[in-house]
């Protein structure tokens, strides 16, 4: 039992996250709260979730896009140093 409430003071406020958002952003989510009957903390939570793998998505498809651009500028630059033999 000891154990237990030892590691809650250590993990204490480790899931909690402050983030500063524009006004409009946050009358945005308070409406959306409202109308679905639920906190902005829940709506939060919910953005959050589906954004998440959004994010991921068009970073891992930016970084693919990125490696191939730089695959063809260097095969371009080879035969431009080929044809300038």
């Amino acid at each position: 039992m000891r154990e237990k409430a030892e590691a809650g003071r250590r993990t204490r406020g480790e899931h909690c996250l402050n983030v500063f958002v524009s006004y409009e952003l946050k009358s945005k989510l308070k409406a959306l709260a409202k109308k679905y009957d639920r906190t902005a903390a829940d709506m939060v939570r919910a953005v959050l979730r589906i954004g998440i793998p959004m994010m991921e998505g068009l970073s891992e498809a930016e970084e693919t896009m990125v490696k191939e651009y730089v695959q063809l500028f260097r095969k371009l630059r080879k035969v431009k140093a080929l044809k300038d033999i």
